[in-house]
């Protein structure tokens, strides 16, 4: 991961937006870019207090909203009562899949999927800007305790 270039994408965003290019905010970029798979803001916030690092909760969830907005992470809801992040910078488009027993996420990418969303945007002259499907059911782990 290039946190260099992740960093600048946030100093050009804020610089557009007009806001100030905080210590704070590069801070949790560079915690951010460090995590592997999905988190939650209460992951980041408590990651930072673990190292001893100051950011507000506020800051935190001010500054998530701020990388989905400015393309370096993705926010997801998997049938959840709150959001979810992983990095998307640097990081092929994929889909998911969510264990409704346990909670597993599990990512995929398929090449059919893809061709399908081009042809049908190309179809219906749609310009998208991100996509992503989720599907919900059981994974094999799941279902061979069930049959146990």
């Amino acid at each position: 991961m290039d946190s260099v270039s992740a960093r600048d994408i946030l100093k050009n965003y804020l610089l557009e937006k007009n806001l100030r290019p905080t210590r704070e905010r590069f801070l949790l970029l560079d915690e951010i870019l460090k995590m592997n798979g999905h988190f939650d803001a209460d992951q980041v916030y408590a990651n930072l207090s673990k190292k001893k690092l100051k950011a507000s909760r506020a800051t935190v969830y001010n500054t998530l909203d701020l990388l989905v907005n400015c393309g370096l992470i993705s926010r997801y809801r998997f049938g959840e009562n709150h959001s979810r992040y992983e990095k998307a910078f640097g990081r092929p488009r994929h889909d998911h899949m969510i264990c409704l027993e346990c909670g597993d996420i599990l990512e995929f990418l398929t090449p059919k999927l893809e061709a399908i969303q081009n042809e049908v945007c190309r179809d219906k002259d749609f310009h998208p800007h991100n996509s992503t499907l989720q599907i919900f059911g059981i994974c094999s782990r799941c279902s061979s305790r069930k049959k146990s």
